[in-house]
């Protein structure tokens, strides 16, 4: 029921930045259209001169993409003869060509970047203020911080941190805290977490005080391995939810202590890397908690995998199929959960797990037998799946999209873009950069999928966002005007915030939606609109940092617009 209220709120347009064009354009591929009924691929490039391994999607809309640097030569030469000496580099020591690139969206064009260390299998967050943290990696790169900042021209580039690390990160995961801290949890053989940044009071002396034990990693190590890249989820109530081979738990972070350990998932199946599942946070709703500091319930969903002697098998020509199993476990807001499971339509390993602006859960890459690992993939999976957990209908959730040309396995990724596409790229299942006399050549295109909500028949039902407040605080109201030709009811919108990923191997770290509480949508003229939230009520709900506000009207989504949660 509207109410009889006058908000008298001042609005403030947000325009996303100015384009600039790089110093060093690089040619547009033609743009090659593959279109279905259930959605539609565009290829962007055919190639960007590396393989995207590494994705991260920045507030000024442009994307950090980074492979390796010992693969070898890349396609892509740096800028001004310009060349990186590495003399512990395990392939290239003077190498002259890059292994990052910045991907404009607008534009689509890309520019070179330069990274010294190697930071394959790495991981990465992004800091309240925008900047990406990134850590770890192999060789030389395995205790390295580094940092990009965006800037509103071409001189921004990486910054490196050599042995910041206390310990050796290489296949650990990154999960942004309430505090603005990023906590780095695992690695190959690492039993153990640490922060960033790290406590300033301790001397470079005694480093190794930084690093944590964490005895879960240890315990759910199998001989294959199958817990490196662990599941983390930040919970509603602060603490972490750590998922890692079969088990999970729910770790005080602050304390150091495991408060609960859930059952394990059905089937006795690894879902962690090589096994390489992934695993998504399901959409944490404000308007269903009760308020009085009632915690809003939280869901956690787990995808795909492989058998537990895949990778074994795999290594001697014999692959496996996929597993075709989520899970799907309340681990916030029940007393005794336990795990809900569902079969999606196709098995899937290597896939990746990205939620859309509606709520809805793209399942995207991937192959349907063998694990990941150097040629241990076989039979991609070109179809993305999407899963829509709020159906009552068990057998009506998932839906098969249209397939993609292009096979995506091994070190590829995905991530959603401010228009509510899904950028996918990378695929390179060498030790080196192949691409002749291989089943699965290297790739180093990008392209982009546009799920069905952005079809031309949902034009008239599609919000346009028109003024939003640039900050949103904690708990305060604010306003979002927008424009829709056929309004259907009140009932049918809902804003909804989403913190952008970091993703790599499988697993979208840090990613988040929260569906901001609603107090009413009242109009303001013919085909205008305004819609009345309230900002997320705690940090642990929304971690300070740069989110992607969408306006949804009868599940079609509007593009999305950058606020600062603080």
């Amino acid at each position: 029921m509207f109410k009889s209220l006058i908000f008298s709120l001042s609005f403030l347009l947000i325009f996303f930045p100015p384009k600039h064009i790089f110093s060093q354009l690089l040619p547009i591929s033609p743009p090659i259209i593959y279109s279905d009924t259930q959605g539609e691929w565009n290829l962007l490039h055919a190639s960007i001169g590396i393989s995207a391994m590494h994705m991260q999607l920045l507030h000024n809309n442009k994307v950090i993409i980074f492979d390796r640097t010992d693969f070898g030569p890349s396609n892509l030469s740096l800028p001004g003869g310009r060349c990186r000496y590495d003399p512990v580099d395990t392939v290239l020591q003077n190498d002259c060509t890059a292994h990052s690139v910045l991907y404009d969206v607008g534009t689509n064009q890309y520019r070179p970047l330069t990274i010294q260390t190697d930071t394959w299998c790495s991981s990465g967050a992004v800091l309240q203020n925008g900047t990406l943290v990134q850590t770890g990696g192999f060789n030389d790169g395995d205790h390295v911080v580094r940092t990009f900042s965006p800037c509103i021209d071409d001189s921004c580039d990486w910054t490196e941190f050599p042995n910041y690390l206390s310990e050796r990160r290489w296949y650990a995961t990154n999960q942004i805290l309430p505090d603005g801290r990023v906590i780095i949890v695992g690695g190959r053989r690492q039993f153990s977490y640490e922060f960033y940044p790290r406590n300033p009071q301790a001397s470079s002396s005694s480093s190794n005080s930084q690093s944590f034990d964490l005895r879960f990693l240890l315990d759910t190590r199998d001989y294959n391995e199958n817990n490196l890249y662990p599941f983390l989820h930040l919970l509603p109530d602060g603490n972490l939810f750590i998922f890692a081979n079969t088990r999970s738990i729910v770790f005080d972070y602050k304390q150091n202590r495991v408060i609960k350990e859930f059952p394990q998932i059905d089937g006795g199946d690894p879902r962690n890397y090589p096994s390489s599942g992934s695993s998504v946070l399901l959409p944490l709703d404000e308007n269903t908690s009760g308020g009085g500091g009632d915690v809003v319930e939280a869901e956690v969903m787990v995808c795909g995998g492989a058998p537990r002697s895949s990778y074994g098998h795999a290594v001697n020509n014999v692959f496996e199929r996929a597993l075709s199993t989520c899970g799907r476990l309340v681990v916030v807001g029940h007393a005794n959960p336990s795990w809900f499971m569902e079969n999606m339509p196709l098995p899937r390993v290597m896939g990746d797990m990205l939620i859309l602006p509606t709520g809805d859960v793209i399942i995207i890459n991937g192959a349907e037998s063998g694990t990941s690992g150097w040629e241990l993939g076989r039979d991609p999976v070109t179809r993305p799946i999407i899963y829509r957990p709020s159906s009552e209908v068990v057998g009506q959730r998932y839906s098969i999209m249209a397939p993609s040309p292009r096979s995506r396995l091994y070190h590829s990724s995905a991530i959603l873009l401010t228009d509510g596409r899904v950028l996918v790229g990378g695929s390179n299942p060498h030790v080196y950069y192949n691409f002749t006399d291989v089943m699965y050549p290297t790739d180093l295109s990008l392209e982009s999928f546009s799920p069905p909500y952005l079809s031309a028949e949902y034009v008239a039902v599609r919000p346009k966002i028109v003024a939003v407040n640039e900050t949103l605080g904690y708990g305060d109201t604010f306003t979002v005007s927008f424009t829709v030709s056929e309004y259907l009811s009140w009932r049918e919108v809902s804003v909804r915030i989403i913190l952008p990923s970091f993703t790599t191997h499988s697993f979208a770290m840090n990613q988040r939606m929260v569906v901001i509480k609603t107090m009413g949508v009242y109009r303001e003229a013919s085909g205008s609109y305004n819609v009345v939230g309230v900002g997320p009520s705690t940090a642990e709900i929304a971690p300070p940092g740069y989110y992607l506000l969408f306006v949804v009207h009868s599940g079609t989504p509007s593009s999305g617009m950058w606020v600062k949660i603080s």
